[in-house]
């Protein structure tokens, strides 16, 4: 792993703990509880779709989570979302000057937004980001810096679902394999990196990482996901009940990841 990446792991570190300790002195432990805590309903019953959980109440609001060192949206660096062509649903080609594809396993990302009353976001925007099949992000790190591939921006539709088609991101060092994103309250605001809701990740589950990791070109990914857990990564180990996708498909034809959440109205 570069040390770009260590850099970038201790950045996400002071920028997680420092939310954590804003949140307990705000809220105290109530919360803390709905902040950080798994509720008592299962993965399942949380990311499939439907506008509530398995005793009928509304899906509680996704956890804020770290944007990263990588995020491309002005906040730290570059800015992909105010650059035409960010708007798209196959985010696995570079836009502008460059037109290379990101290798991998095909993803698709089925995303579903809903306001904190059970009802659907209709016109949310979401950017969405990850890294490559050798953990590099594009923007930032040394191989892929003047790509924009695997970024991207969608609108929901009235029922507030939307989709991205990608590639299974590799794992790299102290990190759970996962995906970033914004969600904007239109895609006014998210194209000219305006005013976001919230920012999170989505948690992809072992045993789909697994099968994909045994494939061509993320034999790194096989060490790197093996020095880690959703136990110590520091993102996902207070829980993934809002935020572990459900899976589908299979390596030769792809998979899809599937998150229904919820965010603040």
């Amino acid at each position: 792993m570069t040390d770009n990446h260590d850099r970038g792991l201790q950045f996400d570190l002071a920028t997680l703990f420092g939310r954590r300790r804003a949140l307990t002195l705000l809220g105290g432990a109530g919360l803390t509880l709905v902040a950080c805590a798994p509720s008592t309903t299962t993965a399942t019953s949380t990311t499939t779709a439907g506008s509530t959980t398995a005793d009928g109440s509304p899906l509680e609001v996704i956890p804020e989570e770290t944007a990263g060192p990588y995020p491309g949206d002005g906040s730290n660096g570059p800015n992909a979302l105010t650059q035409s062509g960010i708007v798209r649903s196959d985010i696995r080609s570079s836009f502008g000057s460059s037109t290379r594809t990101a290798e991998g396993v095909q993803l698709t990302i089925d995303l579903t937004v809903q306001n904190d009353d059970g009802k659907p976001f209709a016109g949310a925007a979401v950017y969405l980001w990850h890294c490559d099949i050798n953990g590099d992000y594009s923007m930032y790190s040394d191989r892929v810096k003047d790509e924009n591939f695997l970024r991207g921006v969608q609108e929901a539709d009235s029922s507030g679902k939307l989709k991205f088609v990608s590639v299974f991101p590799g794992a790299y060092s102290g990190r759970w394999p996962h995906i970033h994103f914004e969600v904007y309250p239109s895609l006014a605001e998210a194209t000219k990196a305006g005013n976001k809701i919230t920012t999170s990740q989505l948690a992809l589950p072992e045993s789909t990482c697994k099968e994909v990791y045994g494939t061509t070109g993320y034999t790194q990914s096989v060490r790197n996901m093996s020095r880690t857990s959703l136990q110590q990564d520091m993102v996902f180990r207070d829980g993934t009940d809002h935020q572990m996708a459900t899976m589908s498909g299979d390596v030769g034809s792809g998979y899809t990841a599937s998150l229904t959440f919820a965010v603040e109205g």
